[in-house]
């Protein structure tokens, strides 16, 4: 037996997403240009778009896409949790065979920037390029976020892999 049956209510006792819950400043759509790179690969530039999008839930749900040359290259989507008031937790799936599970720090800066730091851990699939630790970072300032990935892969050891510099989109565009 399971136990008793307590509902969905049971999130929102332990995150709560309030209107004034500092990740609800990641919320829309994000796009911009970025830079990739990575000792194993040549440098490139890529679009970057990225939407947090408000269930309803203590919880933001999570997508980015990327293209080169209006051809799609990258996508992935997941979850960003606030467990408390100073802290964040990531799960994120790539069709690429990965699956990230962190945690992090969410705070605003003394000039009023959010920031916010995430470490995944990284399952892969059999067949998937073996990757071990994701490090993103996210400063936003208004409508600005600067976005950047770090990545521990391939029997390399952690370094910059995206940086990217993006702009909400206005609601609708």
């Amino acid at each position: 037996m399971l136990g008793p049956r307590v509902g969905p209510q049971w999130l929102c006792h332990s995150v709560n997403m309030t209107n004034d819950s500092q990740l609800r400043r990641l919320v829309g759509t994000w796009r911009g240009e970025g830079l990739g790179c990575y000792p194993t690969i040549a440098d490139f530039g890529y679009t970057d778009e990225i939407t947090f999008t408000d269930t309803g839930r203590p919880f933001l749900h999570f997508v980015q896409r990327t293209s080169i040359d209006g051809q799609p290259r990258h996508t992935e989507t997941g979850y960003w949790r606030m467990p408390n008031p100073d802290a964040v937790e990531v799960v994120i799936a790539l069709p690429s065979g990965q699956a990230e599970r962190g945690s992090g720090t969410c705070r605003t800066d003394d000039d009023g920037a959010l920031v916010v730091h995430t470490d995944a851990s990284v399952q892969n699939t059999p067949t998937a390029k073996r990757v071990d630790r994701v490090v993103r970072s996210v400063r936003v300032e208004g409508d600005r976020m600067h976005y950047e990935v770090f990545m521990e892969a391939v029997g390399q050891g952690l370094a910059l892999h995206l940086s990217s510099e993006l702009t909400r989109q206005p609601s609708g565009a």
